[in-house]
């Protein structure tokens, strides 16, 4: 749809317009459309995932560690931290990695109290499988945006980030 004909979000906006004109409601247009934009984006790498075996959140350890380079091996706080995320949480993420065997546990020669996770070569094969799909599909999915908008899209989330975060 071009920006000349509008989309559902100038609809919305034109009724709030109507109902409420004293308040500005142009943010109101910008985060209704990254929601939008973040459940389609969602919902099609969750498609590319979910034919590999994989949810999000699983995805994302086996890049961590497929990202290290060799061994592929973290400890548990590394992991939690690459992924910002609570130790409970990536246990269960583990559990269900190791249970597939995609990764393996064994204890930290340099702590004993510790484990190390570590990508199985079949782990590396789905990761590596999974991420050539999901690189191809974020390709098409921005495909509409070239290099100067990409660049300027890039720019102006991270800005937003940077004063959110």
């Amino acid at each position: 749809m071009s920006e000349e004909a509008g989309d559902a979000m100038d609809l919305v906006l034109e009724q709030w317009r109507r109902e409420r004109p004293d308040l500005d409601l142009s943010a109101l247009g910008v985060f209704g459309r990254i929601a939008r934009l973040t459940r389609v984006v969602e919902a099609a790498v969750e498609e590319v995932f979910e034919r590999h075996g994989l949810r999000q959140g699983e995805f994302d350890v086996l890049s961590a560690l497929r990202r290290t380079g060799p061994p592929y091996t973290m400890i548990p706080s590394e992991l939690s931290a690459a992924l910002m995320m609570s130790r409970a949480g990536m246990t269960n993420r583990l559990d269900r990695l190791e249970a597939a065997g995609l990764v393996e546990r064994s204890l930290d020669p340099a702590d004993r109290r510790s484990f190390r996770i570590a990508l199985t070569a079949r782990g590396r094969e789905v990761i590596d499988e999974t991420l050539t799909e999901h690189a191809a599909n974020l390709a098409r999915i921005s495909a509409g945006l070239d290099r100067e908008d990409a660049a300027t899209l890039t720019r102006i989330v991270r800005g937003l980030l940077d004063t959110l975060a």
